[in-house]
């Protein structure tokens, strides 16, 4: 497995994405940026918190990579009108809290959401191979990463379903465990969102740090 190439790729996309770049030139491999940005136009959230957040989210993003470049693909990060969560595995408990002390050194953040897992170092290897797996596509990454499997379900099922806006939530599976961020216009269609997660094949566990703000 050529890890080098993986860092190279892995953290291009993560960094395009968290510093919210528009440019084709820059970001094209998978036209996220552009998808991102027209689902930005219809969260609830004001386009000053959008900017915010992706600069808090890039800011962790750098230092993470500081610590060490490969936290860029153990660990995703997720950020929701100034809260944070991060989700991911590491296989040292040290290195977990090193990651958040981190984190918690910006000062933007209302509040941090520690969701990382860890697992053993054989493990750890074995996930990042399952993840650049994942990046060859959906086919292939459906036989031996569950979670990408579990993150594209959720993804598809809530995008069409009714009275469910998915631009205002963030998911992300661990282990089968899910994680959630965001914010649910009424208890009804969180209800509705948390349903749909725990029916879904795969899923162990749901954890919500989603408010109802109606």
């Amino acid at each position: 497995m050529d890890f080098t190439k993986m860092r190279k790729t892995t953290l291009a996309a993560l960094l395009c994405a968290a510093t919210g770049v528009l440019a084709l030139g820059a970001c094209s491999p998978t036209n996220n940026i552009v998808s991102n940005a027209a689902k930005a136009a219809f969260e609830d959230r004001l386009a000053e918190q959008q900017v915010v957040d992706a600069k808090i989210k890039a800011n962790i993003y750098e230092r993470l990579i500081a610590i060490d470049k490969m936290l860029a693909v153990d660990v995703d990060v997720d950020v929701w009108k100034t809260e944070v969560m991060i989700t991911g595995t590491l296989s040292s408990a040290e290195l977990r809290n090193q990651v958040a002390r981190s984190v918690q050194e910006d000062a933007r953040i209302t509040q941090f959401y520690n969701d990382v897992k860890l697992i053993t170092a054989d493990e750890q290897a074995q996930r990042r191979e399952w993840k650049e797996k994942a990046a060859a596509g959906v086919d292939k990454a459906s036989e031996v990463f569950d979670d990408f499997w579990i993150n594209t379900k959720i993804s598809t099922q809530l995008i069409g379903t009714e009275g469910v806006k998915s631009v205002n939530y963030r998911w992300r599976s661990v282990l089968g465990t899910v994680y959630l961020l965001g914010e649910a216009k009424s208890a009804r269609e969180l209800n509705t969102v948390v349903t749909i997660i725990k029916n879904i094949k795969g899923v162990k566990a749901l954890k919500s740090h989603v408010p109802v703000r109606g």
